[in-house]
């Protein structure tokens, strides 16, 4: 078995977080036991390109049992744990290409060694899978049934993909069910952003300016836990609808140009490239701390910082310091990647519960309705939305109401009004 991972004597340790991540993942569990039983993926071979954290790795065990032929590869050179990676390939004998800290050939090659697999479905996270399979190994296009894309940025790539009519095969956004975005993203997302930041500061948010880039999901998320930690929040946005939602959720709104003055942390969760960029660093207050938590590490222009600086260190784990000339520092976390995944261990296993339930659920569901499904983007079924949403609650204990039947007649009909 070929695999590609920093230590597999690392694999014992993995395998116990691995362990402690399921514990918090029931319903992802109780889909396991069923692929068990049912084998719907017997001998479908798949190529998964995901944040090889101890949550994947559940996934991972459920497509296993599920009888995919799985192998994976990081979808961003520094969120994966190379203990997962090692527990994967020494325990799971599924082959991992993923090391910490890889470069961008690095990266890339391991993608290209996850589709030696020649995989019927493709499982994203940024469509860094999808587009190289488009750009580099379209020999593999006539075999791949389908594909699932688990993250916003991933899907507005491929969405734009299936506008210009290039999207050679089905892809179902994970990213867009319910149980998936108003959850992982705005609470997984706003939790484990805030638990980077100050894992690799060690400073206090009580009291301090933190501005979000964003208001969409992640940055509801973000601004919240950054609010209950005690900060003053201040939302920039380029979306006016987004932007009047923050203002009436209590935070202030405003140009980054202004947010820049005041700002004590900075987190972008855009999507979007040069968020931050020469004109904001030049006025930011002396000892600013500026993050990322969209998928890529483009929001921050991180080039125009360099080219402002006189010098550059790393100062503390996670955390390297520019140097202006105009004497001022600025502190940037995680290289300006994914901070929750660079710097921390990315979402908790319970909201993640829920997301790659979504996945592994869409990969039997493509097996059995692949062949109907056009080349363009779907949402997940919003009957298998509402399932997992059901099996979450009853997995918390939580009991809700029953419509009566004369409730679902009123509901449904146009006549019985007052």
């Amino acid at each position: 078995m070929e695999y590609d991972v920093k230590d597999l004597s690392l694999a014992e340790m993995g395998g116990n977080r691995v362990e402690w991540a399921a514990q918090g993942m029931p319903v992802l569990n109780a889909i396991k036991d069923t692929f068990a039983r049912e084998k719907p993926l017997q001998d479908v071979r798949v190529a998964a390109c995901l944040h090889v954290t101890t949550e994947t790795a559940v996934l991972m065990q459920a497509l296993k049992a599920g009888g995919a032929i799985v192998h994976l590869c990081a979808s961003n050179p520094l969120s994966t744990q190379d203990d997962v990676a090692a527990f994967l390939v020494a325990s799971e004998k599924i082959p991992v290409f993923s090391i910490k800290g890889e470069d961008t050939d690095t990266y890339y090659r391991h993608i290209h060694q996850a589709l030696e697999v020649r995989p019927q479905i493709t499982m994203d996270d940024g469509a860094d899978l999808v587009s190289t399979i488009h750009a580099e190994k379209r020999d593999l296009l006539e075999e791949i049934i389908a594909g699932t894309e688990e993250t916003t940025t991933g899907v507005i790539r491929l969405k734009s993909m299936a506008a210009e009519g290039v999207l050679a095969y089905p892809i179902i956004a994970v990213n867009d069910a319910n149980t998936k975005h108003l959850f992982d993203n705005r609470y997984g997302t706003g939790q484990s952003t805030v638990d980077a930041i100050i894992r690799a500061t060690n400073r206090l948010l009580a009291g301090s300016t933190f501005v979000v880039a964003g208001y969409g999901w992640c940055g509801r998320g973000v601004a919240m836990r950054a609010q209950g930690m005690g900060a003053n929040v201040v939302v920039t946005e380029v979306d006016p609808l987004r932007a009047l939602e923050a203002v009436m959720d209590g935070y202030r709104v405003m140009p980054m140009l202004n947010a820049a003055e005041l700002g004590d942390f900075f987190c972008t969760v855009t999507g979007d490239i040069k968020v931050l960029r020469e004109e904001h660093f030049a006025v930011m207050k002396d000892g600013a701390i500026i993050c990322n938590s969209g998928h890529f590490n483009v929001e921050i222009d991180l080039e125009a910082l360099a080219e402002m600086s006189k010098e550059k260190r790393q100062i503390r784990e996670s955390v390297e310091e520019y140097l202006l000339s105009n004497g001022k520092c600025v502190n940037v976390l995680g290289e300006g990647r994914l901070v929750n995944l660079a710097a921390a261990e990315g979402h908790p296993s319970s909201v993640m519960d829920m997301s790659f339930a979504n996945q592994a659920l869409m990969a039997s569901y493509v097996i059995e309705k692949g062949t109907e499904l056009e080349n363009k983007v779907y949402g997940v079924p919003e009957e298998i939305d509402q399932e997992i949403g059901k099996l979450k609650l009853a997995a918390m204990g939580i009991e809700i109401d029953e419509l009566l039947p004369e409730q679902e007649k009123y509901l449904a009909s146009w006549d019985m009004g007052t």
